[in-house]
């Protein structure tokens, strides 16, 4: 059965076709950095290797591209359109409607849009990528995967807020957790890595958004991202944690509409807001450069990861292992040294040859005298939303 997985983020799209269950790897792509003049759309299917910069201006015409090129006779790995059995997507946020993988209707649709709310900067992608999916592969079943299911089992003492009972009971106002789908998969890897199925993990997902998930014994118990993906860690462009007290500042004080301050808070903050860049890249590049302003939003960035690892330590009452994945996470040697610099009150230890070597696969970073074991696990949210959607169509659902 091939299945193919679209994954919308806030500025970039993955795909790969996955032959289930086999879990072989037809092909893959991304299309980075939408909405910038230096867009990025790279493909590779076995030998074929396709790498393009230009303006692609949102998320449909990056999916548009992506289509295009899968039908292509020199690259593409699609004869006929009824090759795709099921094409899964990833969903941000599913509320309260949505716990577990379910098959798309217009009522799920609908439910989705209801969600953008609550995350403004994915569900619309989410939605847009399931509209063009059913447009390009109309004999296709189309399956969502909702990031917020892995944090179902978060108990009420970290899910519920400190606000009149009411607005839990009656409007379902309590922490969803996000990037589930990431943090289930790197989590179960690490365990089966560290063949220890009872253990205190803190999983750390950094990439255009971040997040954190305390996981005890395989299952996540608390998560840094809340009712909405906005609070936490500093992200590219959204601002995490802040005081609440600054919303009405801004607007009783400053004249800020609310839909102005969302947008401040979600796409003109966190390390853009900082800095002026989106892309870590480009700010490490200044920081080496002696850019002021981006050493700080770096020492920002990682005092936050910092704060949020030793709260999660006292929450399980111990560390087994440090998880870094996604795309900074499994990359930037720096700010992984930086998140575990001066913690070895904690058992943290890095060791920093290890840290700056380049490899493929799991592969662990901690020092000799390290009691925590330092990880790094690349995820691979496609092939779980695979697995996922091929489970729900076996069943019959």
């Amino acid at each position: 059965m091939k299945i193919l997985v679209i994954n919308s983020g806030s500025s970039s799209i993955k795909f790969q076709l996955i032959a289930m269950p086999g879990e072989t790897l037809l092909c893959e792509g991304l299309v980075e950095r939408i909405g910038l003049e230096d867009a990025a759309f790279h493909y590779k299917a076995g030998q074929v290797k396709v790498h393009e910069t230009g303006s692609i201006a949102n998320h449909r015409g990056g999916l548009q591209k992506m289509a295009e090129t899968l039908f292509d006779p020199r690259h593409g790995v699609i004869g006929d359109k009824r090759d795709i059995r099921a094409v899964g997507h990833r969903v941000v946020h599913g509320g309260d409607t949505f716990a577990t993988t379910t098959l798309i209707t217009q009522g799920v649709k609908d439910a989705i849009e209801a969600c953008i709310p609550l995350a403004p900067l994915h569900n619309p992608h989410n939605l847009e990528g399931i509209v063009i999916a059913e447009e390009v592969f109309p004999d296709a079943s189309q399956v969502a995967v909702f990031d917020t299911a892995f944090h179902q089992s978060m108990p009420l003492r970290a899910r519920k807020y400190a606000i009149p009972d009411r607005f839990y009971s009656e409007y379902g106002i309590k922490s969803y957790g996000f990037h589930g789908i990431s943090h289930k998969y790197v989590a179960e890897k690490a365990i089966a890595h560290l063949g220890r199925k009872h253990s205190n993990i803190i999983t750390i997902h950094l990439g255009n958004g971040c997040s954190m998930t305390a996981v005890k014994d395989g299952k996540s118990i608390d998560h840094s991202l809340g009712f909405a993906p906005g609070n936490g860690l500093i992200m590219g462009s959204r601002s995490g944690d802040i005081d609440h007290s600054l919303i009405f500042y801004l607007a009783d004080r400053l004249g800020y509409s609310l839909g102005e301050i969302q947008r401040l808070l979600t796409q003109e903050s966190g390390m853009l807001g900082l800095t002026g860049y989106i892309d870590l890249r480009d700010i490490q590049a200044k920081a080496g450069e002696g850019d002021t302003a981006c050493q700080l939003a770096l020492e920002m960035n990682a005092y936050r990861i910092k704060k949020y690892i030793g709260a999660y330590t006292a929450a399980m009452n111990g560390l087994d292992a440090l998880v870094f994945t996604a795309g900074i996470g499994e990359n930037s040697a720096l700010i992984r040294k930086m998140a575990c610099d001066q913690m070895d009150s904690l058992g943290i230890v890095l060791d920093e040859g290890k840290n700056a070597t380049a490899s493929k696969g799991i592969r662990e970073l901690q020092d000799k005298a390290s009691r925590v074991r330092i990880l790094v696990v690349p995820t691979n949210e496609e092939l779980e939303i695979a697995k996922q959607a091929y489970g729900l169509i076996r069943k019959g659902v």
